[in-house]
């Protein structure tokens, strides 16, 4: 596929945790906010209960307008896969492929193939502006889980 036609773009991270305690910070909505790379996520508006498949959240965004985003989740494989959209159809999608070593390779994927505006997402650069803030997610992800090592 062509540059121009890619739909997705993906960053990973080897995360020194595993898999199980991971997984339960990307399924607590509450949290979303503290680990968001972009700054964007202000406040959860609904419940706080542990996300499943079919499982509904709202997230209040601050941008130029302020909004609020339901979001749905449309794939879940306990400890391993986690993806959600919105009523624009851009996903957000957390792969987790646990490691000998105990540690887990995340990989956190936006995909903008299913959204109904594909044309604005890319117009307004958003690839391009989510892969350093997906960085950003994913290693603050990480110093929420991973345990200090002694004399650190």
């Amino acid at each position: 596929m062509a540059a121009s036609e890619q739909q997705s773009v993906s960053v990973e991270r080897l995360i020194a945790a595993p898999a199980e305690k991971i997984f339960a910070v990307l399924t607590d909505p509450s949290g979303h906010c503290e680990i968001d790379g972009s700054g964007t996520l202000a406040q959860l508006t609904t419940s706080k209960a542990p996300l499943t498949l079919g499982s509904t959240f709202s997230m209040r965004v601050r941008m130029a307008v302020p909004y609020t985003v339901k979001n749905r989740v449309l794939e879940f494989e306990d400890d391993r896969l986690i993806t959600w959209a919105h009523w624009q159809g851009q996903r957000w999608s957390y792969r987790l492929e646990p490691q000998p070593d105990g540690g887990t390779l995340v990989r956190e994927t936006f995909d903008w193939s299913t959204a109904k505006f594909k044309w604005g997402i890319v117009l307004f650069g958003a690839p391009r502006k989510n892969v350093p803030n997906m960085e950003k997610t994913l290693e603050r992800l990480a110093a929420l889980v991973e345990t200090p090592v002694d004399g650190d």
